[in-house]
């Protein structure tokens, strides 16, 4: 079981965060921290093999805390999942040893085959023994750098479905497409037809809601 760091300074994100990576077989979430210093002190206390670290912080950024770790000795992955654009960062964040990249906002998918990946990377470097040339470490490394093939349909956005799912995975008893519209900002027709594509997904599971006339509404909860 891979032990995961969840690192987010927004409690709501950090929630949506836990609960995907808690879907993805074989990864389990030991901490949710909220700062820099935490995440600090949580991989300094505790058994950690990666991180999940957002680079906006309140107290320092996230390549200051990838060279704290590193400067620590402590031997822990980390995948970046900012908003951070800027060639210079994504740059500085392979210097300082960040093995996958995610941009915000993203898809559960999106992120899923990144754990997936880096499990696969990680499992190769669990094997006895040399490798027998060239072509053998290409391929270990290719393991984390292949392209992501989750396209979504036609004029649906990642910003938007990563709205909806987040306001799906903040909301306990459910939201039907109306709620949905009013939380994200958009059409009541553009909300359900995301929740019908995370429905279709697997992502979330359709239920009746009966009223007090008229047919039943529908309404979505996580899976």
């Amino acid at each position: 079981m891979i032990r995961v760091l969840v690192v987010e300074d927004d409690p709501v994100v950090a929630e949506a965060h836990r609960r995907y990576v808690e879907r993805v077989a074989g990864f389990t979430v030991v901490a949710v921290v909220h700062s820099g210093g935490d995440a600090l002190r949580a991989c300094e206390r505790m058994p950690v093999d990666l991180v999940l670290l957002d680079f906006f912080l309140p107290d320092s950024h996230g390549l200051a805390v990838c060279r704290a770790l590193r400067a620590a000795g402590v031997a822990v992955d980390v995948i970046a999942v900012t908003s951070a654009r800027d060639l210079a960062v994504v740059k500085a964040a392979v210097s300082v040893g960040v093995v996958q990249y995610l941009l915000k906002p993203f898809t559960f998918a999106s992120l899923r085959e990144k754990l997936e990946r880096y499990a696969r990377f990680r499992d190769r470097f669990t094997e006895s023994g040399e490798v027998s040339g060239q072509a053998d470490v290409d391929g270990v490394l290719a393991t984390l750098r292949a392209p992501d093939h989750h396209a979504l349909p036609k004029g649906m956005s990642a910003q938007t479905l990563e709205a909806v799912t987040e306001a799906l995975a903040t909301a306990a008893e459910g939201l039907s497409a109306g709620a949905a519209a009013t939380v994200v900002g958009v059409s009541r027709v553009t909300a359900r037809r995301y929740l019908e594509y995370l429905a279709d997904s697997g992502l979330a599971r359709r239920e009746p809601h009966y009223g007090q006339v008229g047919r039943p509404e529908v309404w979505y909860r996580p899976a």
